[in-house]
């Protein structure tokens, strides 16, 4: 193991879920070198959730999406301008293998690791590695977060490790619910492909056979909308606020259970070691990593991960008394 590194940058830029599970591997690092100052570069739009983490010591955000909009040389230069004044690492890791993500890494300094060209949808992107690693794209996807870091800093990260893990986002300010005899449920019904969502309908049945205490959580109006569409149906349901993404995970924290569609927000109930269930239709479960409280449920269908079918609107399939049996056995198992 290499004991002289003292400066670490990770390269995730985006999405929400990818960067929530990549962020367990910051416990580790901080273990194996507690002196060592971690720097993280993301996308604008997530730095929020990483700033004040008590693990990292500067974020530093990029807005690829609107390089990509505007075009602007003048923006790009600035980008450029403002990742090479951070100094020297002595290794940058990219964890997401992207070719966006690879030129970040490379512009921040040449002492760059990544995933190699067999191990990534982008191959082109390991031609900027200074060193890389080789693992299976269709592992799991923690698995892989943990193996890219761990084989570049030389130490491992075992299932025994992540299945003890603390919270990976520490020191949050608790939220609290109002005190009842039911338990709170958080269901996200959100995601970014609509074939990603359980129907409203049928999460609202859900609401129903739950007979708990079932938060609805939002983000988008159009989300908001069909969160007040199943709170006027059901006694059950109940609206969410609008929530920050740092309260968001406060949230989520506070409930007994969390059922959600595969997306950033159900993703952080594993992150804070609560009780989950994910749903999964044009996905696999591999986007999780699947404990005894933390479990997945897939439609019918077959997903080929290096040709995902956004047009697989299975995930209506999955009945939502399935769905509620498991939720019962997760609550009594967690008292």
């Amino acid at each position: 193991m290499n004991t002289n590194i003292k400066k670490i940058a990770l390269v995730r830029l985006s999405a929400l879920g990818d960067i929530v599970n990549s962020s367990v591997v910051l416990q580790f690092i901080h273990a194996k070198f507690p002196n060592a100052k971690i720097n993280w570069i993301t996308e604008e739009v997530f730095s929020p959730l990483l700033y004040n983490h008590p693990l990292i010591d500067a974020v530093h955000s990029v807005n690829i999406k609107q390089l990509k909009k505007e075009k602007s040389f003048s923006l790009l230069k600035k980008t450029i301008s403002d990742l090479r004044v951070l100094g020297s690492f002595d290794i940058i890791i990219d964890m997401q293998g992207l070719i966006k993500s690879s030129i970040v890494a490379r512009i921040l300094g040449k002492n760059t690791h990544g995933f190699d060209k067999n191990s990534t949808r982008e191959s082109l992107a390991s031609l900027l590695y200074q060193s890389t690693s080789h693992i299976a794209y269709d592992e799991n996807i923690v698995r892989r977060n943990c193996f890219i870091v761990s084989d570049a800093l030389d130490f491992e990260i075992t299932d025994a490790m992540l299945l003890q893990k603390n919270k990976v986002f520490p020191n949050l300010k608790p939220y609290k619910f109002a005190s009842n005899e039911k338990k709170n449920i958080a269901l996200v019904i959100g995601a970014s492909w609509k074939s990603k969502k359980y129907p409203k309908e049928k999460v609202l049945q859900l609401c129903d056979e739950l007979e708990e205490n079932c938060h609805i959580v939002w983000g988008s109006e159009e989300e908001k909308e069909e969160a007040l569409w199943i709170c006027e149906h059901s006694a059950s349901a109940i609206l969410a606020p609008k929530l920050s993404l740092v309260q968001l995970v406060s949230y989520i924290e506070a409930c007994d259970l969390l059922i959600g569609n595969d997306t950033g927000p159900t993703h952080m109930a594993w992150a804070q070691n609560i009780p989950s269930i994910t749903l999964f239709g044009p996905t696999s479960s591999r986007m999780i990593y699947k404990t005894p409280q933390n479990v997945g449920i897939k439609s019918p269908s077959f997903v080929d991960i290096f040709k995902i079918n956004k047009n697989d609107f299975s995930i209506k399939e999955i009945d939502f008394k399935e769905i509620a049996q498991k939720a019962r056995e997760l609550l009594k198992n967690a008292i």
